[in-house]
């Protein structure tokens, strides 16, 4: 039982560093990609 004690202030701790670095690149545009490649079949070179 006294695992327990650790182990949930643990996860939640990762859990909420996980969230805030998606945020994170949510924020600072990491997933804009106008050319990538669902875009760029349609472009013809």
């Amino acid at each position: 039982m006294n695992v327990l004690v650790v182990l949930i202030p643990i996860s939640l701790i990762l859990g909420g560093l996980g969230l805030a670095a998606f945020l994170w690149t949510v924020r600072t545009d990491q997933y804009d990609d106008d050319q990538g490649n669902a875009a760029r079949i349609l472009l013809d070179d």
